[in-house]
């Protein structure tokens, strides 16, 4: 099984990385047309990433703070790609489905739960204190 990815035939080099950015950016528009959460997270982030720039006192926090935001649309694209599999394998219930796209809604909610801890961390103290 393993012997199937040595000597692989394919692009190198250039090429391999333009085409890999042809299919983020389609995997990005995909997201994007079909998943409301994940257009309501970039919309955020759009706000977010410039507020952690202005609101981070350290390199630090503001790649906590950023890292934290860009996560959450990370795991929003996996929970997507699981979806989409479970959905092309077929329209019946089953109970294997369920799991895989209850699982990867549970990590968007654990990415959530991390950028808020995280956000809160950072911020509170300086507002409370």
């Amino acid at each position: 099984m393993q012997d199937q990815f040595v000597n692989k035939p394919g692009k190198t080099g250039i090429s391999r990385l333009i085409d890999a950015t042809e299919y983020s950016r389609q995997g990005l528009l995909a997201t994007w047309r079909n998943e409301a959460a994940f257009r309501q997270e970039v919309t955020l982030a759009i706000f977010l990433i410039p507020a952690a720039l202005w609101l981070g006192e350290s390199g630090m926090e503001r790649a906590l703070l950023i890292g934290a935001t860009l996560l959450v649309m990370i795991v929003e694209l996996l929970n997507s790609a699981v979806e989409a599999v479970v959905d092309r394998v077929g329209p019946e219930k089953h109970p294997l489905s369920k799991i895989a796209k209850d699982t990867a809604s549970a990590a968007v909610s654990l990415s959530l739960l991390m950028w808020l801890t995280t956000w809160g961390c950072i911020l509170l103290p300086r507002w409370l204190g």
